[in-house]
């Protein structure tokens, strides 16, 4: 039951291509979830009106930066929250276009579902296949497609089942085991989190009804134990001077007091002690909480160490196979060399081999190419100067993602999934 209550935060991500909505949509799920302030409502139906509106411009709820209200678009990704009595909800607002996919991969990468918005009049565009093939390729469970701006197409059920089919046949290729397709019109709040006077002909949940019953407890890995040690705990005081605790945030599996453990590098043993969070001892933590472990035994432990299970480890090794979104103005090339930090591990790293890329919008393999542009995604092979710990991404994505820094700039120049 206590895993069931750590999950009623649903983080999401929404995506789609150039004025499909977004913005409004969040807006419009903001104002009918009655989760913003008066003074809100009014500075944005006061906008509306000196633009010459003669609805409110709910976009204005999100789009926080002037220059952005000014350019008419929305460029970065923006964090929102809002709470229904079922739920809390954080969004991930990512932008449209095409040379903000690395944004995207950042918005989606710890999301639990995604939210794709397909313009009715439009269809499936370039951006429509770009973002689904990002949100299989950070294997994000649950996806719902938003058919918007119903409104504009006479709220036709025969376009909808059209764009249903096309995405249908074109998500087969992809590893998303749940998608949902809702008809909506963000303007105008139908099938938003009001059901629709405007489409009876479809039978099934409101957007806001699926985001609130979405199952997720099932999504974090509750088997494999996976506690990558972020910090040592040593008081410097008589009263705690024999005190030893490792504190971090648990990956994976459930930790109990009273459970044998094995330390990686070192391969020592031992059992846990106590598990303590917010200084209050516990009798069971699981991902994703943050907790110091006290082990029953003195072992030399220090940051990036992980604490699993003796008859379920992790995979150890230097050499990585990975699928690398880059994220740079400058191209990758092979032999190029980076700080690699994977959990709370950072040492030196070398991109050895870029295998081939991926052409999001067909999925095909290009192979023999020499680099790696912004915002493509590809097959390279990854050395690490020091052994890391990890899983497949598929089988955990905390232990199975990692990112490169430019080691001259400190910038992040990519994001990658352990294959």
């Amino acid at each position: 039951m206590a895993i069931q209550d750590n999950n009623q935060i649903l983080r999401f991500t929404t995506a789609g291509s150039v004025d499909d909505g977004k913005s409004t949509l969040i807006g419009r799920l903001l104002y009918d979830s009655k989760s913003i302030f008066e003074d809100q409502i009014e500075a944005v139906k006061t906008s509306s009106q000196k633009k010459g509106f003669d609805y409110v411009d709910l976009s204005l709820l999100t789009d926080g930066l002037k220059s952005e209200r000014e350019q008419g678009i929305t460029i970065d990704v923006a964090y929102r929250y809002f709470a229904t009595p079922r739920r809390k909800f954080i969004i991930a607002d990512t932008p449209g276009h095409i040379q903000y996919t690395r944004n995207m991969v950042t918005g989606a990468s710890t999301a639990n579902l995604a939210i794709i918005l397909v313009d009715a009049r439009k269809g499936l565009l370039e951006q429509t296949y770009r973002h689904s093939f990002i949100a299989s390729l950070l294997k994000i469970p649950h996806v719902i497609v938003c058919i918007n701006k119903m409104d504009l197409v006479d709220y036709s059920e025969e376009v909808y089942e059209n764009i249903v089919k096309d995405y249908k046949a074109f998500s087969s290729k992809m590893d998303i085991k749940d998608i949902q397709f809702v008809p909506i019109s963000a303007l105008n709040g139908d099938n938003v989190v009001e059901r629709s006077k405007n489409m009876p002909w479809y039978e099934g949940s409101t957007l806001l009804y699926l985001l609130e019953h979405v199952h997720i407890a099932s999504d974090l890995n509750h088997i494999d134990c996976r506690f990558p040690v972020q910090m040592v705990i040593r008081p410097h005081t008589l009263e705690h001077q024999d005190f030893r605790g490792y504190a971090g945030r648990i990956e994976g599996g459930i930790f109990k007091p009273g459970d044998e453990v094995k330390v990686l590098p070192s391969g020592f043993t031992s059992t846990i002690k106590t598990i303590e969070l917010n200084g209050e001892q516990v009798q069971e933590a699981f991902a994703p909480m943050s907790v110091t472990i006290t082990l029953a035994d003195e072992i030399d432990i220090s940051r990036g160490d992980m604490i699993v299970r003796p008859n379920n480890v992790p995979q150890v090794g230097q050499d990585l196979e990975v699928m690398l979104c880059w994220m740079n103005q400058r191209p990758l090339q092979a032999r190029t060399k980076f700080m690699l930090r994977h959990t709370t591990q950072e040492c030196q790293a070398m991109v050895k081999e870029i295998q081939y890329r991926v052409n999001v919008n067909t999925l095909h393999r290009e192979d023999q190419i020499v680099e790696l542009g912004l915002n493509e995604i590809g097959r390279v092979s990854i050395r690490a100067a020091n052994p890391l710990f990890f899983d497949a991404y598929r089988r955990n994505r905390q232990t199975g993602s990692l990112i490169l820094v430019d080691p001259n700039t400190n910038e992040t120049v990519a994001a990658g999934m352990i294959i």
